[in-house]
């Protein structure tokens, strides 16, 4: 099977998806990563998930990879009140894929803290 990538987000403070949250995807490229292109952006829906791979299976190339949420625009539109500025904002996981397989990699967040798994 050709490899593919997708991804989903929680809301573990308030115990639902995050729907509504941006995320973007780079490719990291150059021997230490420092180069990046922008591959694809989304929006999470009702269920907290992309409603497609963010990176389907005809874009997927083995290599070094980030997803940058969008935390803190996401917990500004919700109405989370925190200081400024806030202690999470955009939150980067970066990773790699090596194989053609699915990875999932979603993320688990709340104001305070955030963490995340190669998922299935």
């Amino acid at each position: 099977m050709p490899g593919f990538l997708t991804t989903h987000v929680l809301d573990t403070a308030g115990g639902q998806p995050a729907a509504g949250m941006r995320i973007t995807l780079w490719a990291l490229e150059g021997a230490d990563g420092a180069d990046r292109r922008k591959l694809a952006e989304a929006v999470t829906n009702a269920d907290g998930r992309t409603g497609a791979p963010i990176l389907a299976q005809g874009d997927f190339r083995p290599g070094r990879y980030e997803l940058v949420f969008h935390v803190g625009a996401w917990l500004d539109a919700q109405g989370h009140e925190a200081a400024q500025p806030r202690f999470l904002d955009e939150v980067p996981i970066r990773f790699g894929m090596a194989e053609d397989s699915h990875y999932h990699v979603p993320l688990l967040v709340s104001p305070y803290g955030f963490s995340t798994y190669r998922g299935s």
